[in-house]
């Protein structure tokens, strides 16, 4: 069945003694049913989950050196903003004077141990390699409007320096493996957002509430219903084209609002399992949710999209940015523990992403525009328990220091991303295709999941 023909059946069905509201679990299972008839290229289901710290994380100070001179550079770089409390690692691959969490995040801790979490050390927007010489220089190629947030989000999103599109990865890589994508293989829990949109599909939109309606139509009474059939009569049969487009959005919206609505009642709740009064968790409670009813969306690739902000810690980082860190640590923890409980584990895996890393030196009371930073990347299919890339030393004036304390990146996030997105199901090929400045590096896939 085609887009258009699912569209009609299900808008008959609307129209008729079927209100978005009252369609039975029987019903919805019939329409998948249809829908299943539509061309799937997997026979497996993975999901990627990316969690958006808005802003610029200060990662560098999420893994904290132990001992020796490297701590001696970090207290001397970071001053008052120095933790002093960091929670031992063991990583697979020692790190020369030992390497600790931050405190805040101690509910990772398990997961790490596990071997459910890995680290991505010093991961950041880059052409080309580059060295510190090179930088100086000018003799090599720069990301284009480093330390700028909206540009650098944008970066990371698109996947791509120093080609300016309106078009994001995510979307991009369910473009690659589909068709025509279904929308419920691309859903934002933090509204529209560059890295889910694309050609074919853009992000369904819900809150951690659940699937947002019309005021006017949610009800099931007499009077709802007479106004949602009015309004399908009159957007019926335009002829204008941008009354038919309107039309078609609206039959739309109100199709896939019934579908999510529905497949949301036969998902488990989660409450017992993600705290409350974050809305980090409140969002990932809603993605666990998704991803459990996946059978009666019938996708079998999915990528989401949450947020938290608040990591522009100019001012008041001491105070604020261990309260962020606390935020992720227990809404990514858990989410992983709802995917084990729920058997989804390996399928399914969640990374940060973030505007930009954040300078060493510190501005009197808290740290200013950065470039590298450490990413965490967590799930069943995860080589976790380990730190991928050798973590820099946090010393002002290093050889990875180009002033100011910003850090030259080991890794570009276009090898970030080509590994996350080869596990998703993209060929080496299509990686290049998605991820043009891959050819300059010697490493393509970072091998941490």
């Amino acid at each position: 069945m085609t887009l258009n023909t699912r569209r009609q059946f299900l808008s008959l069905c609307l129209r008729g003694c079927l209100g978005a509201a009252t369609l039975s679990a029987l019903q919805m299972r019939f329409m998948q049913s249809v829908l299943a008839a539509e061309q799937q290229p997997f026979t497996d289901y993975k999901a990627l989950v990316c969690v958006f710290l808005v802003g610029g994380n200060d990662s560098l100070n999420m893994l904290i050196p132990m001992a020796g001179e490297s701590l001696q550079f970090y207290q001397q770089a970071r001053q008052d903003l120095a933790v002093t409390d960091a929670l031992p690692l063991k990583p697979l691959r020692e790190v020369e004077d030992g390497i600790g969490l931050h405190p805040s995040m101690a509910a990772l801790l398990p997961y790490f141990e596990q071997r459910k979490l890995a680290l991505v050390s010093a991961v950041g927007t880059l052409v080309q390699p580059t060295t510190k010489a090179e930088y100086l220089s000018g003799s090599i190629i720069k990301p284009q409007h480093l330390f700028s947030h909206n540009d650098q989000q944008d970066t990371w999103m698109r996947g791509r320096e120093p080609q300016i599109i309106s078009r994001g990865w995510g979307a991009q890589m369910l473009e690659l493996l589909y068709q025509q994508p279904d929308f419920a293989s691309c859903i934002s829990l933090a509204g529209s957002n560059l890295w889910q949109s694309g050609e074919l599909i853009n992000p369904f939109g819900l809150t951690h509430g659940g699937v947002p309606d019309l005021q006017a139509t949610r009800r099931s009474d007499v009077r709802s219903s007479v106004l949602r059939q009015a309004t399908q009569a009159l957007l019926a049969g335009q002829s204008h084209p941008i009354g038919a487009h309107y039309a078609q959005l609206n039959n739309n919206a109100i199709e896939r609002s019934a579908i999510m609505r529905q497949a949301l009642k036969l998902a488990p709740d989660f409450s017992d399992v993600f705290p409350s009064g974050n809305t980090l968790a409140a969002q990932l409670r809603k993605v666990a949710q998704i991803i459990s009813a996946r059978d009666s969306l019938n996708v079998g690739r999915q990528v989401f999209f949450v947020r938290l902000g608040g990591f522009d810690t100019h001012g008041d980082q001491q105070r604020l940015h261990p309260i962020l860190l606390g935020r992720v640590a227990e809404a990514m923890a858990a989410f992983q523990q709802a995917m084990d409980d729920s058997g989804n584990s390996n399928n399914v895996t969640s990374f940060t992403m973030s505007d930009f890393g954040r300078t060493l030196s510190t501005n009197g009371d808290g740290t200013d525009h950065g470039w590298a930073g450490h990413q965490l990347v967590m799930g069943g299919a995860v080589k976790g328990g380990d730190i991928f890339g050798a973590v820099p030393q946090q010393r002002l004036g290093g050889e990875r220091d180009v002033g100011a304390g910003r850090i030259i990146p080991e890794f570009a996030n276009e090898q970030y991303f080509a590994t996350l997105a080869q596990w998703f199901g993209l060929s080496a090929a299509q990686c290049l295709q998605l991820f043009p400045n891959l050819k300059n590096f010697n490493q393509t896939n970072l091998q941490f999941v």
